[in-house]
């Protein structure tokens, strides 16, 4: 998994993404405690930190198989 950092709160979360669709979020206890949107529909900001580092090639799309 792929540390990812929220550009609003400063938590890191563990990524994997293996579509364009699917993606898998660890929540660290840290993170979990810095995100004031933990909870209900998830932490909007967070999505936006993830699909950046997507588009920057900081976290690859993957297919299972290449874990």
């Amino acid at each position: 998994m792929t540390p990812v950092g929220c550009g609003t709160c400063g938590g890191h979360v563990l990524c994997e993404k293996y579509s364009p669709y699917h993606l898998q979020i660890q929540w660290t206890r840290a993170a979990s405690a810095a995100c004031p949107h933990l909870g209900g529909q998830g932490c909007p900001e967070l999505r936006v930190s993830i699909d950046r580092a997507v588009a920057d090639g900081r976290l690859e799309v993957t297919r299972r198989e290449q874990r």
